[in-house]
């Protein structure tokens, strides 16, 4: 290789790595460049901050001292310190719907809740058979006034009083005992009460122990009056324990018992209805009554 060559080698390495460094220089002056505009930015930045927390600090100062002024009555009225108005939210339409349902979810709820179980039990009552009678049973004694045909052996002498095209007998049971918790327990004394007090029955299904809690006097006819010859009538009472009625209801003999009987209740005026309507119920309901004492004495 001659002279002029390798000077020219040299000269080519010597511009390569002028580029390089220039490159380098280049890259590092824009760093360094941008280095100051971001101290730069952070100190504008700083001292933003730093001019808002005096004057924040300053305007806090003169309202504290004002708000002293105030108090002090040194003065009446301030015009630094100034009651923020909140900035009035403008809602369309549908945004104001859904805001509405959004903050009244809960009472929407209830009040859906409310209105279920209202038209349920409208709905439950305008649909519930409706009884052509009613019969009080006031005794302890589930298995004669529940669990047989005691409702079906009554509806066999009945008449469709509502005209429904059948003919259905309600027991009302108020298990009446002479242990008081267990009356309160089974709401005894609110049941008799509001049935007493009410013209809808007449026919009443007792024993032994009614005479705890009324006077049979002043509630029931008495029946001897009306069956003077009949064995089975005993003052206000018909006892049924003598006769067949276990076996026309289908339970045993023995589960017929202290001192079973039925009777009927004098009309009069009561709280929840006239003496009128309770004779309407008493005329309309001693058919039946007649014709179960007239069965059960054969």
């Amino acid at each position: 290789m001659d002279k002029n060559n390798k000077n020219n080698d040299d000269e080519k390495l010597h511009i390569s790595r002028s580029v390089f460094e220039n490159a380098r220089d280049i890259r590092q002056k824009k760093s360094e460049e941008e280095n100051l505009k971001q101290q730069e930015l952070q100190k504008k930045l700083a001292e933003r901050e730093r001019k808002k927390r005096e004057e924040r600090d300053k305007r806090l100062e003169e309202e504290r001292k004002e708000l002293i002024r105030l108090k002090q009555g040194i003065i009446q009225e301030s015009e630094i310190i100034h009651e923020e108005q909140p900035e009035e939210i403008k809602l369309s339409f549908f945004q104001k719907i859904g805001n509405f349902f959004y903050h009244s979810k809960w009472w929407l709820g209830m009040g859906l809740a409310v209105a279920f179980i209202v038209v349920f039990l409208i709905i439950s009552l305008v649909n519930k058979p409706r009884p052509d009678m009613i019969i009080l049973f006031i005794a302890e004694n589930q298995t004669v006034c529940e669990e047989s045909d005691l409702d079906k052996y009554i509806a066999s002498f009945s008449d469709d009083n509502n005209n429904n095209g059948e003919t259905l007998v309600s027991l009302y049971y108020i298990p009446y005992t002479d242990n008081p918790q267990k009356n309160y327990a089974n709401g005894v004394d609110t049941k008799l009460t509001a049935e007493l007090q009410s013209a809808d029955s007449v026919i009443v299904f007792g024993n032994n122990k009614i005479e705890d809690v009324l006077n049979p006097d002043d509630v029931f006819v008495d029946l001897s009056k009306i069956y003077p010859d009949n064995p089975n009538v005993d003052g206000y009472k018909f006892m049924v324990e003598n006769t067949d009625i276990a076996e026309k209801i289908g339970v045993d003999k023995k589960d017929v018992k202290d001192g079973l009987f039925i009777a009927l209740r004098q009309p009069r005026k009561l709280m929840y209805s006239s003496k009128d309507k309770m004779q309407e119920t008493y005329d309309r309901d001693f058919k039946v009554f007649d014709k179960i004492v007239s069965d059960l004495s054969e």
